[in-house]
C-alpha cells in the first residue's frame, strides 16, 4: 500500500491550495480526483468552435486575488503561467427600458454615477459604506478563520456585541436584513437593480433573511478585487496551481474516485477507491465533498453519532443554473459604450421582475422572463477567441433543477429533465432578452453550448441535483451552521479528517477561503 501523509479527496481550486501548501512545507501529498483533470469547476474547454476558449462552470476570479492563497502563492502560481486581467468596471446593470448604470471600482466615480441616476443616491451609498466600515476588516478576516476555531471567537463577538454596552451592534441587525430592505434608500430603481441582485451570486435572494449584508459587502469586494480572469481562461488557475503541487512533489492522479475512508482505532489510516486500491494516509484525509457524501458514503462504515449523521441526511441543496455559452461573430455591440469594458453585468427589468422570476424559480417553475448576468471575456483577453470574433457567457441562476413547469405556459418540461429540447426552447427565452439589450445578439452567434443542472449535477457530486453553489445558504445552512450544526467546522467527526470546498465556511466561488483554512489547520499540527 503506497504511503502518504495527507490523501486529498477531489482537486477542486480549494484541495489544491491546501496540497499546494503542504507540499511546499515538504508534505507527501496525494491527490485523487474522479475527472480526467484537475480543477472541479475551474475549467475551460473548445465547447462551441474550434479556437473559441469558453469558462465552463467558474468565470472570475475576484475573491481569490484579494484573498490570503494568493498573497502567499500569488508569485508561484504567475511563474507557472497564471496570468491575471481586469477591468475598473466589475459590473453594472442593463435595464429593459434602456437605463444602464455601471459600478466603477473608484469610490468617487461610484458615488457620481449614483449621483447621475438620482440625486441624493451619492451619499446614500456613501452612507451604506460608512456604517458597514467599523466591521470590514473583521468582517473579511473571517474568510481566513475556522468560524468554531478559538482565534475567531474573539472576532465575531466584536462584530456582534457592542464592547462597552454589551448591546447589539448594528452589524448583528444588519445580518438579520434582506437586499432589498438594504437598497430601499435608494431613490434610482436602476441603483436597486445594480446592487441587489448581486446576492444571488452568493447563493441568496434579494428578499431572504440574511442577504442585507451582502449588498455593502459584495459591492465593496468587486470595487477591491474587481472582475479578475485569467489569461487563456479560467482553468489557467488550476493548472498553475497543479503544476506548483507536483513540483513540489505532491502526486495528482485522476480518474479515480474514492469510495471510501479507512478507519481504525477512531482515526483516519487511508482511502479505498473505487477499483479497490488502497492508498495509506499517516496524518490525515482531507474531503473535498459535501457532508452527505462524507457520512453516508465515505464514512458510512464508521461509528457516527446517530444526530451527525442525521443532520448529514438532511443537508439541502438550492436551485441550479443554466449557462449558455456563445461563440460570435464579432463583439456585443451594447448602446452603452462603457459596458465594452464592463466585466459582469445584469440584464434585468428591476429588482421586482428579478425577485419574481426567483420566486418562480423556486415554485420549480421555469421564469417567465428570467434575469441574468453576461460576460464577455475576449473585450479582456482577445487569445480566448480567433482574431475579430467574441465570446460570451450568459449565467441564469435559481432556476429550478427540475422544472414542474413554465411560469409563461409556453414549454412543456416533460417529467422536468433537461432534455436538448426543453434547454433549447428555454435558451430561445433567455436569447431573446438578450436581444433587447444587444441589438447583434442573437444575429451574431455562431455557436452555441448550454451547461444545466442536469449537467452540473452529472460532472460533480458536489453539487447534489445541480446547485453550483454546494448547498443552499440560507440561513440555517450558513455560518456556523455549515456544513452541519453538529460540525461547525472544517474538522470532522472523526479528528484527523477534514472537509474543504463549496459545503464549508466560506462557502462557494472562486475564493480560496476553505483550502487556505485547512491548510494552516494542517501545517500547525
Amino acid at each position: 500500500m503506497k504511503a502518504y501523509d495527507v490523501i486529498i479527496i477531489g482537486s477542486g481550486h480549494n484541495a489544491l491550495i491546501t496540497a499546494a501548501y503542504l507540499s511546499r512545507a515538504g508534505r507527501s501529498v496525494l491527490v485523487l480526483e474522479k475527472n480526467d483533470r484537475p480543477g472541479g469547476f475551474v475549467r475551460t474547454e473548445e465547447l462551441t468552435l474550434p479556437g473559441f476558449l469558453h469558462d465552463t462552470y467558474s468565470a472570475a476570479h475576484p475573491l481569490f486575488l484579494t484573498g490570503s492563497a494568493y498573497a502567499d502563492l500569488g508569485a508561484e502560481l504567475e511563474a507557472r503561467g497564471l496570468t491575471y486581467v481586469n477591468t475598473d468596471l466589475p459590473t453594472g446593470v442593463s435595464m429593459e427600458d434602456g437605463q444602464t448604470a455601471v459600478l466603477p471600482r473608484s469610490f468617487e466615480a461610484l458615488m457620481a454615477e449614483a449621483e447621475r441616476l438620482a440625486p441624493g443616491d451619492g451619499a446614500a451609498l456613501a452612507g451604506m459604506f460608512e456604517e458597514l466600515n467599523p466591521y470590514v476588516n473583521d468582517v473579511f478576516g473571517l474568510f481566513n478563520l475556522d468560524l468554531a476555531s478559538p482565534e475567531a471567537a474573539p472576532v465575531i463577538h466584536r462584530l456582534m456585541r457592542e464592547a462597552d454596552s454589551g448591546r447589539y451592534t448594528p452589524f448583528a441587525a444588519s445580518m438579520f436584513s434582506t437586499a432589498r430592505n438594504a437598497v430601499a434608500r435608494f431613490k434610482s430603481p436602476v441603483m436597486r437593480a445594480m446592487l441587489a441582485p448581486w446576492v444571488t451570486h452568493l447563493g441568496r435572494t434579494p428578499d431572504e433573511v440574511g442577504s442585507g449584508v451582502w449588498v455593502p459587502l459584495t459591492a465593496m469586494a468587486l470595487m477591491g478585487g474587481g472582475m479578475p480572469i485569467p489569461v487563456g481562461g479560467s482553468e489557467r488557475l488550476a493548472k498553475s496551481l497543479a503544476q506548483l503541487v507536483t513540483d513540489n512533489g505532491g502526486v495528482i492522479v485522476t480518474g479515480t474516485a474514492v469510495k471510501k475512508i479507512l478507519v481504525e482505532n477512531g482515526r483516519a489510516v487511508g482511502v479505498k477507491t473505487a477499483g479497490g486500491e488502497k492508498y495509506k494516509a499517516s496524518q490525515a484525509v482531507v474531503a473535498s465533498t459535501g457532508p452527505d457524501q462524507l457520512y453516508l458514503e465515505l464514512l458510512a462504515d464508521t461509528e457516527i453519532a446517530p444526530p451527525l449523521r442525521k443532520q448529514a441526511s438532511e443537508y439541502r441543496y438550492g436551485r441550479g443554473c443554466v449557462q449558455i455559452q456563445l461563440a460570435l461573430s464579432e463583439p456585443p455591440k451594447w448602446g452603452d459604450a462603457r459596458f465594452d469594458k464592463i466585466g459582469q453585468p445584469h440584464l434585468t427589468d428591476g429588482l421586482n421582475g428579478f425577485t419574481m422570476a426567483i420566486a418562480q424559480g423556486m415554485a420549480d417553475l421555469l421564469p417567465a422572463k428570467p434575469t441574468f448576468t453576461v460576460d464577455c471575456p475576449t473585450n479582456h483577453d482577445p487569445s480566448r477567441a480567433p482574431e475579430g470574433k467574441a465570446i460570451m457567457r450568459i449565467q441564469v441562476l435559481e432556476v429550478p433543477c427540475r422544472p414542474v413547469g413554465d411560469a409563461a405556459g409556453k414549454i412543456d418540461v416533460g417529467d422536468g429533465t433537461w432534455t436538448a429540447d426543453l434547454t433549447e426552447r428555454f435558451t430561445e427565452r433567455v436569447l431573446d432578452i438578450v436581444s433587447q439589450h444587444i441589438p447583434n445578439i442573437p444575429s451574431a452567434v455562431i455557436g452555441k453550448h448550454v451547461v444545466t443542472p442536469r449537467t452540473i449535477a452529472q460532472f460533480n457530486p458536489n453539487a447534489g441535483p445541480g446547485d453550483p453553489y454546494g448547498g443552499s445558504h440560507d440561513l440555517a445552512q450558513s455560518y456556523l451552521f455549515r456544513p452541519l450544526p453538529g460540525q461547525p467546522s472544517h474538522q470532522t467527526a472523526v479528528p484527523n479528517v477534514y472537509m474543504l470546498g463549496a459545503a464549508t465556511w466560506p462557502g462557494h466561488g472562486i475564493n480560496g477561503g476553505s483550502g487556505y483554512i485547512v491548510a494552516q489547520k494542517l501545517l500547525s499540527l
